[in-house]
């Protein structure tokens, strides 16, 4: 389901205003304190498309740093368990990053694995994502050496590409085309379709500038590869502050603790955590299996480029260079990933059974 449409720069702040009377919650990139973040707005003049990247992704929205899932009460003997209400109302994200909308799908599968996030779910299934094609940031963007394009529609309902004074729309879901229906006074068919395709083409070529690999090759040496000494070159770097994974757009990880509010009652959150922390696998029993960072750098790279597309045929990175900017060791990741593929073009060739390389 795709279709392509035109949408005028003006009619832009109409549809927000619109669906904002309608009592549609509305988040986009806004600027907060002089840097840009992922928000709820309240007027149209809040939404900030011009921003630079947020310095959160958008996973924020879908799993909050910090949240309940259900509270206690402890009566004596007796304990109440009362949940969390899984109903959400509908919101509009309006100006994803590609590579943070392409996360929130990514993010999808490990999600309803092995258990059904009721909250994850609730809220990707209210929310229409209408991402905005990326002009490329700087030089850490690399979206397009892990399978991604500065242009994806990949967890997107609608992609919006910026033209001179208009919008090049790509509906791409259901939940895009009922939103198009529904405010179809504001959009039109077709139009600008060459000067989108000259917008991807040229964002695409500057990306890819920052880094060309084959993730394939980086897989496969990640695969043979658990005590290569690159760990432990890598690991001076690394301060395993977790950093990377704060603002990372697929990391996943988090902790659950039960938090006491006065003797008898409580709430078990789950909050945000990192693999890069020392004390993130550390046993009861005093023992660690990831007692070095060398073991926790191995970790994170393993997890994204051979780990998780093992397991569900995608990467768990989508390029987006958060890691790069806020890392204050200097551990650049396109840096890695290209040392990686050089090292895997360096290995031997497997002998066939003919006995030729």
């Amino acid at each position: 389901m795709t279709r392509e449409m035109f949408l005028p720069a003006s009619s832009l702040p109409r549809l927000v205003t619109t669906l904002l009377s309608a009592g549609t919650r509305v988040y986009g990139p806004s600027m907060v304190g002089g840097r840009p973040q992922y928000r709820r707005v309240q007027d149209a003049g809040e939404l900030d498309l011009q921003a630079p990247m947020p310095a959160l992704p958008l996973k924020a929205l879908f799993l909050p740093p910090s949240e309940p899932l259900f509270s206690w009460r402890r009566n004596h003997h007796d304990v109440t368990l009362t949940p969390i209400g899984t109903a959400i109302e509908p919101a509009i994200v309006l100006g994803a990053r590609p590579c943070d909308a392409a996360a929130i799908e990514v993010l999808d599968k490990v999600m309803g694995w092995d258990y059904r996030d009721e909250l994850w779910f609730g809220r990707r299934e209210a929310t229409t994502i209408i991402a905005l094609g990326c002009p490329m940031v700087d030089e850490s963007c690399f979206c397009t050496a892990v399978d991604q394009d500065p242009t994806t529609t990949q967890g997107a309902d609608i992609l919006i590409i910026p033209l001179e004074g208009s919008y090049h729309v790509q509906v791409v879901s259901a939940k895009g085309e009922a939103l198009v229906a529904k405010y179809a006074k504001l959009f039109s068919d077709g139009g600008a379709e060459a000067q989108a395709e000259a917008f991807r083409k040229a964002a695409r070529e500057r990306v890819e500038k920052n880094l060309s690999i084959s993730t394939k090759d980086v897989r496969a040496w990640l695969d043979t590869h658990f005590e290569d000494e690159l760990w432990h070159e890598l690991s001076w770097r690394c301060h395993g502050c977790g950093a990377c994974a704060a603002v990372c757009p697929t990391c996943h990880c988090f902790d659950i603790v039960d938090e006491k509010e006065g003797m008898s009652e409580g709430t078990r959150r789950r909050n945000w955590d990192t693999c890069q922390a020392g004390k993130f696998t550390l046993h009861a029993s005093g023992h660690n299996p990831r007692g070095e960072q060398c073991n926790r750098c191995r970790q994170r790279l393993s997890h994204k480029f051979h780990i998780y597309p093992e397991r569900f045929g995608v990467l768990l990175c989508t390029g987006c260079g958060r890691c790069v900017r806020a890392c204050p060791g200097g551990m650049v990741l396109p840096e890695v990933l290209r040392k990686i593929y050089e090292k895997a073009q360096q290995a031997p060739v497997p002998v066939t059974e003919g006995g030729g390389q």
